[in-house]
């Protein structure tokens, strides 16, 4: 049987960018990104966000705007393997649609082609959920991430009983 699909946004469900600036939330490790022409990212990462993920069951990919550099920069603090594959948004990275969609969903939709997922995001809505609906023949999940604590132990609850629900 083929795992469900679990696309991982950074932003928000594994860095709780929204958290207060001046407290590191608890269990959390900083990080500093170096960036050309800006002073580096901070980002807080917690490591113990890997090995929860890897036991759900499911299939892991980045769909975040970090592409590649999420192998690079979050899966060795968080304890993911340094290879996993990731949504290519090509011109699609950052664009606005006219029909509010987010810029993610069509090519997360895509990629999913017809396998179950989940998609971990702080950044969907009603709209995005609509076109899953229309567009994916399998069983998904759009799960919201408050960016000001990310991923808890409630939604990884909700990932499992979703993964149990498709048959992992």
């Amino acid at each position: 049987m083929t795992r469900p699909l679990l696309f991982l946004d950074v932003d928000g469900p594994l860095n709780p960018y929204a958290a207060r600036p001046e407290r590191r939330p608890a269990g959390y490790t900083t990080i500093r990104v170096p960036l050309a022409y800006r002073r580096p990212l901070r980002v807080w990462l917690n490591p113990a966000h890997g090995p929860a993920l890897l036991r759900l069951g499911y299939e892991l990919v980045w769909a975040t705007s970090w592409l590649a550099e999420a192998n690079v920069w979050i899966a060795p603090v968080v304890g993911l393997p340094a290879d996993l594959p990731y949504v290519d948004f090509g011109r699609g990275l950052f664009a606005e649609r006219p029909d509010g969609v987010h810029w993610k969903t069509e090519a997360i939709v895509a990629y999913a082609s017809g396998r179950p997922f989940a998609w971990v995001d702080d950044e969907q809505s009603p709209t995005d959920t609509l076109y899953v609906r229309a567009r994916h023949p399998g069983p998904a999940l759009l799960h919201h991430v408050d960016p000001r604590v990310g991923l808890r132990e409630g939604d990884f609850a909700v990932l499992r009983e979703f993964a149990a629900g498709v048959g992992t």
